[in-house]
């Protein structure tokens, strides 16, 4: 299994970098994890759109899906829809979206209803794709938000999407092989929106005995900071810690 970063901004794009969508790769299945702003771009020079088995919404803020738009728009050349998973109440969502940006004259086939097929998922769900089980759980955050948890027999990712510190995150990422976290805080988020910092996502490698840690959703991505966030989450984790880059290629497992 492999885990490619197509975005990985906080927010909307800067500096060139799309804001989140990953491709997990397995054996027999190619899957997006979110698609927010730029994410297209990327995935069209990532072998397209077409090349995807499904994708998974961890929650509907623009940063993590507003990109359906444009991927469901290439993928109706591909002629037959492909799944799309996301949080109760996306389906009229996105239905509604769609419709703002009609394909044919009349406004009567927005991309949603030909591009995939759209199934609203709910805290708790298995489901599997090709030689994939992915199992959503509910964390914290300000809109309702699932991490997605993708597991091909062998080994196992972990993605957190948008969240707080929460117990339900140790559920998520136990002894996954590899833990891609959020980090958007500097000193942590003790409100109500829900958010980590390299620490807490550090702590909770350290604690769910994860076997290495990608650090993603940062606003700050100069050196120095990257340097910073990495050593923030190596103080609490003793594992392999990498903060994401567009275009990087994580294995999810023992290195060869």
């Amino acid at each position: 299994m492999y885990v490619s970063v197509l975005g990985c901004q906080a927010g909307m794009p800067d500096g060139g970098r799309a804001s989140s969508g990953y491709v997990v790769t397995t054996a027999s299945c190619r899957l997006l994890l979110d698609c927010g702003p730029g994410v297209a771009t990327a995935l069209s020079g990532h072998a397209g759109a077409a090349s995807l088995d499904a994708i998974v919404i961890s929650h509907l803020h623009p940063d993590h899906c507003y990109d359906l738009l444009p991927v469901g728009t290439t993928l109706l050349r591909r002629g037959r829809p492909i799944p799309l998973y996301v949080p109760g109440g996306g389906g009229a969502l996105l239905a509604a979206l769609g419709s703002l940006f009609p394909v044919r004259a009349g406004g009567a086939s927005p991309p949603f209803h030909e591009a995939f097929s759209v199934h609203e998922y709910a805290p708790g769900d298995m489901v599997h794709m090709g030689d994939c089980t992915v199992t959503l759980y509910e964390l914290r955050h300000a809109m309702p938000n699932c991490g997605v948890r993708v597991h091909d027999g062998t080994v196992s990712l972990a993605y957190t999407g948008d969240t707080g510190p929460t117990t339900a995150l140790l559920a998520l990422a136990d002894q996954v092989d590899l833990l891609l976290a959020e980090a958007t805080m500097v000193d942590g988020d003790a409100g109500e929106y829900g958010h980590l910092s390299a620490t807490d996502a550090g702590r909770l490698a350290a604690e769910a005995a994860v076997g290495q840690l990608v650090l993603t959703h940062l606003f700050a991505t100069d050196a120095d900071s990257v340097r910073a966030t990495a050593a923030e989450a190596a103080r609490v984790f003793g594992g392999p810690v990498q903060v994401a880059q567009p275009g990087a290629c994580y294995r999810v497992g023992p290195a060869n």
